[in-house]
């Protein structure tokens, strides 16, 4: 009883704090390719990311924010399972993107973000069950022109695919406390990174990453089991190269292994039914992008 407990507060932070990511991004372009390899499970996994917001700013202190994000996932599995892993292969995510930032007072700027998603294998079109809907709200704090620049995000996150009718907690505190290197402490994303000059990047990082996606057509599994939801919820480290072409402007490549890594099917309870893959695995981003910091 105590270790599932455990597993289903586990899943429950990493696909909330992973899956907010979605709707957090301070990206106004990101086009990002992510390379799973196999592993000893047999699976491997690529993703494909196109992401557009557009500020317009309404008056002096206030913005309207509209964008959209899509991920596709390819799975392959090189191992016999025991059902039909034929519509297990390629999943999609769509998202939009309606936010507003205003001036809370002189110190604080407040950001709520409203993100409808549909999250499926989309085998037969769109259906109720591929809707999913997060909302965040943050206060931001940033002083830019100062000696150290620091910057402060405090925020709640709902997110409709934990099942959980509250909303959770969102952390994030970046300082640039050396003109050569820097930090960001929270959650999803702690980082450490050292700038040797303004073109070029480095940095240690220690982020969540996952989905959770629903399987239009029911899986039949043994013992009478039936998968209807798919979830990948990871804890990665990376290490990685950023290259500023502008000062919003980069490329960028990351590299890592996975410490904590779980695929898995689920039913509509969201209780597991079957594990696909819980074995650790390198994790290879690359991607271009165009950012406000």
């Amino acid at each position: 009883m105590v270790k599932k407990t455990l597993q289903n507060a586990y899943l429950i932070l990493i696909l909330t704090l992973s899956l907010s990511t979605f709707s957090q991004s301070t990206d106004l372009v990101r086009v990002e390719y992510l390379r799973i390899p196999e592993n000893d499970t047999g699976i491997q996994t690529s993703r494909y990311k196109f992401l557009l917001n557009a500020p317009i700013k309404v008056n002096t202190n206030n913005y309207l924010v509209i964008g959209a994000e899509y991920n596709q996932f390819d799975v392959d599995y090189s191992r016999e399972l025991p059902f039909d892993k034929s519509e297990l292969q390629k999943f999609h995510i769509i998202d939009m993107n309606l936010g507003y930032i205003t001036k809370w007072n002189e110190n604080w700027r407040f950001i709520g973000i409203l993100t409808p998603r549909f999250a499926s294998n989309f085998t037969n079109g769109i259906i109720s069950d591929d809707f999913f809907f997060n909302a965040t709200a943050t206060l931001w704090k940033e002083k830019k022109n100062v000696e150290k620049p620091f910057r402060i995000v405090l925020g709640l996150s709902f997110n409709s695919t934990t099942g959980l009718p509250i909303p959770l907690p969102l952390v994030s505190y970046y300082k640039r406390f050396h003109p050569n290197w820097s930090y960001t402490l929270g959650i999803p994303k702690m980082n450490f990174k050292y700038h040797p000059n303004k073109k070029n990047t480095i940095q240690m990082a220690l982020l969540l990453d996952g989905y959770f996606i629903n399987v239009q057509d029911d899986i039949e599994l043994p013992d009478n089991m039936v998968g209807s939801k798919i979830s990948l919820s990871a804890l990665v480290g990376i290490v990685g190269y950023q290259y500023n072409i502008t000062k919003m402007m980069s490329l960028y490549v990351l590299g890592g292994r996975s410490f904590i890594q779980e695929g898995i099917l689920r039913n509509d309870r969201r209780d597991r039914t079957f594990l696909l893959n819980s074995e650790a695995n390198f994790y290879l981003r690359t991607g271009f992008k165009i950012s406000i910091f």
